[in-house]
């Protein structure tokens, strides 16, 4: 099931440069988040919006497969590439993060990793998700939020229009904690903290990483 016309994302310019950049931040402690993000999950997963396939390399064994959705043409060829070396099953499909293309309850657990900043709506991405997550299943969630400082809140405000065109939709200021619990999780744990791995990403530095499950 291939996106439609309507749904098609693509950003020819930023995800080059992500896939460029995607070293150094690694190194500079993205590795190591996706290391957390990860560990202890069981099962079968989707993970929306897999980009280049970061986490793939990151997946523990005790996961039997992952549905990796992933809408952007460049990117989902990347991570192709990344399923490739997996040392767990790795299924890349097109599509969106408001358009799974599965069934309801089939999947044990949900990641969401730095994509909830840039999908189209949050509320139906993430509805989706609740969707196809098993009762009682988990989704890990690993995002850069609206900060709690307000100083640093206001130029985020200041500054997402801009950022939104420059970097492949992807927006400053959204309260993703409160719209995982309003799609129907429970939040059980919920890490904040800075990560600047770069001059450009100091607007972006406030993150949350935890993990919630579904009611």
């Amino acid at each position: 099931m291939s996106t439609s016309k309507a749904d098609r994302v693509h950003h020819p310019i930023f995800a080059r440069l992500y896939q460029r950049m995607s070293p150094a931040i690694e190194k500079a402690g993205g590795a190591e988040h996706r290391d957390r993000l990860l560990t202890g999950l069981t099962g079968t997963v989707v993970e929306v919006g897999a980009g280049n396939g970061l986490n793939f390399a990151h997946y523990p064994e005790t996961v039997t497969e992952v549905f990796a959705v992933e809408p952007e043409d460049y990117l989902r060829a990347c991570s192709e590439d990344a399923a490739a070396e997996a040392r767990i099953p790795v299924r890349v499909v097109d599509g969106t993060a408001s358009r799974l293309p599965l069934a309801d309850v089939s999947v044990d657990g949900g990641v969401a990793s730095l994509v909830l900043c840039s999908v189209n709506d949050q509320a139906e991405a993430l509805a989706e998700l609740h969707r196809v997550i098993k009762p009682g299943g988990e989704l890990r969630f690993y995002e850069h939020v609206l900060a709690n400082n307000p100083r640093i809140a206001t130029w985020q405000r200041r500054f997402d229009p801009l950022w939104t065109r420059m970097v492949g939709g992807c927006h400053l200021i959204r309260n993703t904690e409160q719209a995982i619990t309003d799609a129907g999780f429970v939040i059980e744990q919920n890490d904040r903290f800075r990560f600047a791995p770069c001059a450009l990403s100091k607007l972006s530095a406030e993150h949350i990483l935890g993990r919630a499950r579904r009611r």
